[in-house]
């Protein structure tokens, strides 16, 4: 994904990415809506958000999103990968 971001840009990257013959879409600059993982974050969020026992500190946060993110449905992330045709 490229979003035009100065990194993105550099002489480097296109180098790169012609050498491995990857294809680059046109990407707006701020697109949120064609960006799938933004809707697995709200996911993970929600999911943490609602467990019994909230995180209260760091490690306890790391732990809560590594169990939740291993518990999320196939079919969500599924679902969000299949939706970019339509978003597109």
């Amino acid at each position: 994904m490229d979003d035009n971001a100065t990194c993105h840009r550099t002489l480097a990257v296109p180098d790169c990415l012609d050498s491995e013959v990857i294809q680059r879409l046109v990407w707006p600059a701020h697109s949120p809506d064609l960006n799938p993982i933004e809707n697995v974050w709200d996911a993970l969020g929600r999911r943490v958000a609602g467990r019994n026992y909230p995180p209260t500190n760091k490690n306890t946060l790391i732990r809560a999103l590594t169990e939740e993110w291993d518990k999320l449905p196939q079919q969500l992330l599924d679902n969000v990968v299949q939706s970019m045709v339509r978003r597109v």
